[in-house]
């Protein structure tokens, strides 16, 4: 009988625990559902603010008219459907990071809370940072090359038709442009996390600044690969990705340099660090230095 209370007694915590995840899923899944609602109703507003850098783009090269085709018949309302679902969960983050919170928060000591708490707030701030760094520079930058391989067709003539040429003019889908701006503003927000994730890991000691330092020409490798594969094939953009992200990669290693500075001077406090420790000399090994000299 007393295994059995045992059992039934250390059963009763996770039937909690699941009860309220459950509670803070509902509340997380009705914040989304509501902030899709939002935005399917005022789908129109935000797509013309997808598509500013598009037009803008085109009326530099003398485009009297931005427009986007619907090359399917469905194919206007999956593209609300995107623009709710990418809505949603920007109006709702909020809401659910909150949820999550309350549902981790009791299981942590008052330092941990304290430890993880800025980083909570930084992440969706470098993240909303990377998305508007992606549509107010980079896609303007990024639309511009792409339309430069447009050309203007020749007036045919019966008399000329040998030199005629074909005119290339751009035609978009709307879909294909949203799905293609909605890469880019994801792809730079994922990016701009790189101080957040590095400092998080130099405070649980799983990497050091000095690592971070001597791995760098690694890093600048990767970061020109992530440059080539995230923009479009022109050396201005890429050029721009990566000295962002490479001046994300210095500042992590400042911000990963000062926590083990803060930890290192915690440490010392408690009496961990002994800077008057003095040096003793071992006879034996400096006989064996001394014969490794000889």
């Amino acid at each position: 009988m007393a295994v059995d209370d045992d059992i039934h007694d250390s059963s009763a915590p996770l039937i909690e625990h699941l009860a309220e995840l459950r509670q803070r899923l509902i509340y997380s899944v009705l914040a989304f559902i509501v902030g899709m609602i939002i935005c399917f109703t005022i789908w129109n507003p935000i797509f013309d603010f997808l598509t500013h850098p598009l037009c803008s783009a085109m009326a530099v090269r003398g485009h009297s008219d931005c427009g986007l085709i619907l090359i399917k018949l469905q194919e206007g309302f999956f593209v609300a459907i995107s623009i709710s679902l990418l809505g949603g969960l920007v109006l709702s983050f909020p809401i659910i990071g909150f949820q999550m919170w309350r549902f981790v928060a009791p299981g942590l000591y008052k330092t941990e809370k304290n430890a993880f708490l800025p980083f909570i707030v930084a992440s969706p701030f470098m993240f909303f940072l990377g998305a508007a760094f992606a549509y107010y520079v980079v896609t303007p930058l990024a639309f511009d090359f792409f339309l430069g391989f447009q050309q203007t067709g020749s007036v045919l003539d019966t008399d000329n038709v040998d030199n005629a040429a074909a005119g290339i003019a751009f035609q978009g889908s709307a879909q294909e442009y949203l799905s293609l701006t909605i890469k880019f503003i994801v792809a730079f927000g994922m990016c701009f996390q790189l101080p957040v994730l590095l400092t998080l890991m130099g405070k649980a000691g799983l990497v050091s600044a000095e690592g971070l330092g001597n791995v760098r020409k690694y890093a600048v490798v990767a970061i020109l690969v992530l440059a080539a594969l995230v923009t479009p094939p022109d050396v201005i953009t890429q050029v721009i990705l990566f000295v962002v992200v490479y001046g994300l990669y210095e500042v992590s290693i400042l911000l990963v340099a000062r926590v083990e500075k803060k930890r290192e001077e915690k440490l010392r406090q408690e009496g961990y660090y002994d800077d008057d420790e003095e040096s003793f000399d071992d006879p034996i090994m400096k006989d064996f230095d001394d014969e490794k000299n000889e």
